[in-house]
């Protein structure tokens, strides 16, 4: 695991993090005929787009996205979230599948809405952003089902100058291998730890891979008990590391840009 200290001279500036009852920072768009949250200042030319987890909107992923707007006092962020399953998520009393009736369901939902899903519809989603609000230098961010988007969209011709991912599904060292742009892995105790293994290891690129030892998959996003002490800390240690992983890359892309 490689340090990501010392990206800049400030601090993460993030506020208490709010464990019920979340007031959103940012506001619902049509952009591209698609729902998408959008948060931060539009005159950001750095922009960070967000890949929910199967179960789509919920306040503790907005949440995170506010805060990665905001975060880093030298790199202020517009943030994207799009609603991939256009107001059919998965339910999360299906999670974890237990019984034969969550199983059924969740794997039904799963049938239409793979990751394959995110992979073709991000470039699009990505130039309709851009024509409503300007080029932008892009990180990426994906929980769960959305990690394994960007792992995919992680390669040779990648949109993205910096990604990471959360308590990422389908966790592959060959995804790894073809990534071409600095990658932080962010797993929870729930994720196979050889599986997390294979991936660090086939990494060529810059590194961050890190295992949340004390925390269930989806911590970060949609599973989040935030009125858990342990677990509000550890979200906004997640989020810190984000934030500073993000500000150290984020200005390759600026310079490659020019």
């Amino acid at each position: 695991m490689e340090s990501i200290n010392g990206h800049s001279k400030a601090c993460c500036n993030i506020p208490p993090v709010v464990s019920k009852g979340y007031e959103l920072k940012g506001n619902y768009e049509t952009i591209g005929g698609l729902k998408t949250y959008a948060t931060g200042p539009s005159t950001a030319t750095n922009a960070i787009f967000v890949i929910y987890d199967i179960f789509g909107y919920y306040e503790q992923t907005l949440q995170g996205a506010d805060i990665l707007a905001t975060a880093d006092p030298e790199h202020a962020y517009q943030v994207f979230m799009p609603d991939f399953f256009e107001g059919n998520p998965a339910d999360l009393a299906w999670y974890p599948p237990t019984t034969e009736e969550q199983k059924t369901a969740l794997f039904g939902w799963f049938a239409t809405r793979g990751p394959a899903l995110g992979v073709e519809k991000a470039p699009k989603i990505l130039a309709d952003i851009e024509a409503a609000y300007g080029k932008k230098t892009w990180a990426a961010l994906g929980f769960c089902w959305g990690g394994k988007v960007i792992s995919l969209t992680s390669g040779p011709s990648t949109p993205w100058t910096v990604a990471a991912q959360c308590h990422p599904a389908f966790i592959s060292g060959e995804d790894a291998a073809k990534i071409t742009i600095p990658m932080c892995m962010l797993a929870s105790k729930e994720e196979e730890a050889k599986d997390v293994k294979t991936f660090d290891e086939a990494l060529t690129v810059e590194k961050h891979v890190e295992t949340f030892g004390t925390q269930i998959h989806g911590w970060m996003s949609a599973r989040a008990d935030l009125e858990d002490e342990t677990v509000k800390k550890e979200y906004l240690r997640g989020y810190e590391t984000l934030s500073r992983w993000f500000g150290k890359h984020i200005d390759a892309g600026k310079k490659a840009n020019l």
